[in-house]
């Protein structure tokens, strides 16, 4: 039983959509990321996916609608749901999803797939 300081991992890495584990439980991972840009459309057939802004602003796009988020805000990706996150600026963000999950679901052939995640 640790403290985690999001502001302290966070500030360990400066390359973009690339998670990192910061805690685990039940099967489940707390992760942080840096996001600038466009990511790929995708789904995930049998994970949800919790997005929580620390800093920044995050545009999650959905084929029907775009939810915008700011610092403290979040939302839950249901599986199934195809979207695609957007941060124009750099945007930090924790993560909690199964440990099982791809954070390109259906679309693992993008060069973004990240299957093997490391924990700081």
């Amino acid at each position: 039983m640790q403290r985690v300081n999001l502001a302290e991992k966070l500030a360990t890495f400066a390359d973009h959509w690339h998670p990192r584990v910061v805690a685990e439980l039940n099967g489940q991972q707390v992760k942080v990321v840096k996001l600038l840009g466009e990511f790929t459309w995708h789904h995930h057939e049998v994970e949800d996916e919790l997005f929580l802004v620390v800093s920044g602003q995050l545009r999650m796009e959905f084929r029907e609608r775009v939810v915008v988020l700011g610092p403290g805000e979040l939302i839950v990706v249901p599986r199934g749901v195809e979207h695609r996150p957007v941060a124009e600026r750099e945007c930090e963000v924790v993560l909690f999803e199964p440990a099982t999950t791809v954070n390109t679901g259906n679309a693992s052939d993008d060069a973004r797939t990240r299957r093997e995640l490391a924990k700081i």
